[in-house]
């Protein structure tokens, strides 16, 4: 029997919903510089495969990584948290 495996997931926001069952999506965290000491946001996009089209921009959401849908999809929309007010 094959163990399975613990799948990455991540919260961010939808920041575009142009292409078919595809969103993309940013998640953001807050790193300090190692000289300065200053905080800086780094940002990072995410293709996820949302096979419904339910998301919209705006909308919080949880991805999960899964098998390569395509060339750059590796993720997948879990759930929305918060929808776009």
């Amino acid at each position: 029997m094959v163990a399975q495996r613990i799948r990455r997931s991540i919260v961010g926001r939808v920041v575009s919903d142009k292409m078919d069952k595809t969103v993309v999506v940013e998640s953001s965290r807050l790193v300090e510089h190692p000289l300065y000491q200053k905080m800086i946001k780094k940002r990072e996009t995410y293709k996820a495969h949302d096979k419904d089209n339910q998301c919209k921009v705006g909308d919080k959401v949880l991805i999960e990584e899964t098998r390569p849908l395509s060339r750059q999809k590796r993720w997948k929309v879990r759930e929305i948290l918060q929808e776009k007010q």
